[in-house]
């Protein structure tokens, strides 16, 4: 029997980011719902562009997410080229892996967790002193990776090349499935997408997420997931892999 034959998984990722794990869900046998709670809508700005025009003079180029990778070279590429000798990090795997689906080479990423601290934990970001730094991002977010690089001597710039919203999703079919005790996990991708989808989903939604079990990225995630009553979360990994991973060892034991 294919692993997640029966099971319906919701899949909350952004629309055009989404097909990977429903694809992945759907081969293992099972039924996944797609409802996004996050829109990513790119951003150029005279900032963005005026970073952009001066790329060649940073000496590190950081990426914070695969939107971030999407939307910050496709701004860089509408008006040049990537300079060759600027270096790059990113902030975890999944991040990596879409710098390297663009030709570059030699990225530097944590080897552990996801996120600032573990990338400010790289040797190569210990000693920064003198250098100028730009962090391609979305609109606000966490100051932890700008504020430390800073206190080490380094110049942080951002380049804020998207932003997220909640799009005008309609629960109803999810809210369906869920009556008829259809639904049998959640994935979510960040505290920010959890706090839409619990905003979405509406009194009647919370009781349903805060009893099925919640998979989430990383342990930011699940704290927030906690904070707001649901019984059980797994955290999984960034990655598309890591999340049907966990899927499968999950209700491959829990029959």
């Amino acid at each position: 029997m294919a692993p997640l034959s029966g099971r319906c998984i919701v899949v909350t990722r952004p629309e055009r980011q989404a097909s990977v794990l429903v694809s992945l869900v759907e081969k293992a046998g099972g039924r996944a719902i797609r409802f996004p709670v996050l829109e990513i809508r790119p951003l150029v700005t005279d900032s963005l562009k005026s970073i952009v025009g001066r790329l060649s003079g940073y000496d590190l180029a950081v990426f914070i997410s695969r939107n971030a990778v999407e939307q910050g070279l496709a701004c860089v590429h509408s008006s040049g080229t990537w300079p060759a000798n600027l270096a790059v990090a990113a902030i975890g795997t999944g991040t990596r892996r879409a710098l390297e689906e663009e030709g570059m080479t030699g990225v530097v990423s944590p080897d552990g967790a996801p996120d600032s601290a573990a990338l400010l934990a790289h040797p190569s970001l210990k000693d920064v002193l003198g250098k100028q730094i730009v962090i391609f991002r979305g609109v606000g977010g966490r100051e932890q990776l700008a504020s430390t690089l800073r206190s080490r001597g380094g110049t942080v710039d951002y380049a804020e090349c998207y932003t997220r919203l909640r799009p005008d999703s309609d629960p109803q079919l999810l809210l369906d499935a869920w009556s008829r005790q259809e639904v049998d996990a959640v994935t979510v991708s960040s505290a920010e997408g959890l706090a839409n989808l619990d905003a979405l989903v509406g009194g009647r939604g919370k009781s349903f997420l805060r009893s099925t079990p919640l998979f989430v990225p990383h342990p930011r995630v699940a704290e927030a997931a906690r904070g707001i009553g649901v019984e059980t979360v797994l955290e999984t990994g960034p990655a598309d892999a890591d999340m049907y991973r966990a899927l499968v060892a999950y209700f491959g034991h829990s029959g």
